[in-house]
């Protein structure tokens, strides 16, 4: 197919030149009415705010131009079916949970994946079974799933419909998954993939391999988190009969708006036709520009630029610095906003980057950057202590939940103290945000190292997504004779 083509971007800039009258949703009628305040920043996108009328086909129910940009987006990739998204990455996640599962199902889940994933076993009313995944020890973080504990997991729970893992992690860092496809294949059950970080593996070498290539039988993608796309804008593709086309459009009609976003779309229709254009010129020109950035960050004295662990693949757009001087990741975080240098996650140890897929002769600050953190570091040092080193609460390579989800609809709950936490069934996800990873779940009992990390996490000025009491010191725990 001619990747060049752009049908419902097209589509919409034949709208927009007609200069209709609107007598549809939305309100502001193509920009007719609008707020005085907001008009100067808004008015740009209003004329291609449009709805599903005549020429701009249906998310849906697509037959026109969404069609078009739909098979576009499946052959760039090679799969059978690409969908796009509207509601980020979470609801592809979801949807294909929902297509590929059956109520009770046993999955095998890797620990360190996105609260929506856990959104999506909870709603499938599934049964996780939870695998630890390797740990990097000069990063302070979790990585991957390897196949040796797939074959072990598949072996102790052959009644297992289904895995479900995310690659690469938030920093960019994965293994090869297929040798994990070709051992669920063999037991005749689907890799579900949150590759959301890797919409731009499609490139090839030196990028991670896709999970697609690897042969995972369903993939979500953010494309607004490497790609030129809008916020929120994401891709679903299914590639294997093992996963229920049918199935998957019908959740994703459920869970999607049924009045989305043309101007996420359209800007979906752009990335996988800039995606599709990127020449080996433009590879290499990227390439050297982030070898020679890193090159330069790493010269710097008061940082370190990490390096890929061994034996793993690494996404050369992430780029990861540590303090050389005791500053957290967090510290490192705020002297650089505070020079207006805004980076994507801090943790305990590290500082992430997530730099643009530039095409050859395009220009970003590299120097500026480089010059901005080297002022905002110098002369600063911290007393950061020893790392975040165990985030899960033992070392068994495999757990579930103590309650399972069907029980906790039903469960009454209330507050405890952190102190008093410990051996409670926690009600609730506490989940440091970014990355989105829980480092407590829903239904899961509460450990020791739950607190002391989650304590730690508090002190350095993490943010989190649930922990509703976390202000007053205390944890949302079930009632006690309740787990089922």
């Amino acid at each position: 197919m001619n990747q060049s083509q752009t049908p419902l971007f097209d589509a919409m800039s034949a709208f927009h030149k007609k200069s209709s009258i609107s007598l549809h949703v939305p309100g502001h009628k193509n920009g007719w009415v609008f707020n005085k305040k907001g008009q100067a920043l808004y008015n740009p996108l209003l004329g291609i705010d449009a709805t599903e009328i005549s020429g701009l086909d249906d998310l849906h129910a697509p037959e026109g131009a969404i069609l078009k940009s739909e098979q576009l987006l499946a052959d760039l990739y090679g799969v059978k079916r690409s969908y796009f998204l509207v509601n980020g990455s979470t609801v592809g996640n979801i949807a294909m949970i929902l297509a590929a599962c059956r109520e009770g199902d046993k999955v095998l889940v890797q620990r360190n994946c996105h609260k929506s994933i856990l959104h999506g076993l909870m709603l499938a009313n599934v049964r996780p079974i939870f695998l630890q995944p390797d740990y990097y020890e000069k990063w302070g973080i979790a990585g991957s799933v390897g196949s040796n504990l797939i074959k072990e997991a598949l072996s102790v729970h052959p009644d297992a419909k289904a895995i479900i893992v995310t690659y690469p992690n938030y920093y960019g860092i994965g293994e090869d998954l297929t040798e994990m496809v070709r051992l669920a294949h063999q037991k005749g059950i689907p890799v579900l993939v949150d590759e959301a970080h890797g919409a731009h593996f499609q490139l090839g070498i030196p990028f991670p391999k896709s999970a697609i290539l690897a042969g995972a039988d369903a993939v979500v993608h953010s494309a607004h988190k490497t790609l030129p796309a809008m916020t929120m804008g994401s891709f679903l593709h299914v590639n294997s009969s093992l996963i229920d086309v049918d199935q998957a459009s019908f959740y994703l009609q459920m869970l999607q708006s049924s009045s989305p976003s043309y101007p996420i779309m359209g800007s979906l229709d752009l990335a996988r036709a800039y995606l599709a254009a990127f020449t080996s010129e433009d590879k290499k020109f990227l390439i050297e520009k982030i070898s020679d950035f890193r090159g330069k960050l790493d010269a710097l004295q008061t940082v370190r630029v990490l390096e890929t662990p061994p034996g793993t693949l690494a996404d050369p757009l992430k780029v990861v610095i540590q303090s050389t001087n005791g500053l957290s990741g967090f510290e490192l975080q705020r002297l650089c906003e505070a020079e207006g240098i805004f980076t994507e996650l801090a943790d305990p140890d590290n500082l992430l980057m997530i730099l643009p897929l530039l095409k050859r002769g395009t220009d970003f600050p590299f120097h500026e950057i480089i010059q901005t953190i080297k002022s905002a570091t110098q002369n600063r040092t911290g007393n950061k202590e020893a790392d975040l080193r165990v985030l899960w609460p033992d070392g068994r390579s495999m757990t579930g939940l103590e309650m399972p989800y069907s029980v906790m609809k039903h469960s009454k709950a209330r507050p405890v103290a952190l102190r008093k936490a410990v051996g409670e069934v926690s009600a609730e996800m506490v989940i440091p945000y970014p990355p989105g990873i829980p480092l407590i779940m829903s239904g899961e009992m509460i450990t020791p190292e739950h607190i002391s990390n989650l304590r730690r996490l508090l002190e350095m000025g993490s943010r989190f997504h649930g922990g509703s009491s976390l202000s007053n010191g205390e944890l949302i725990v079930y009632e006690s004779g309740q787990t089922g």
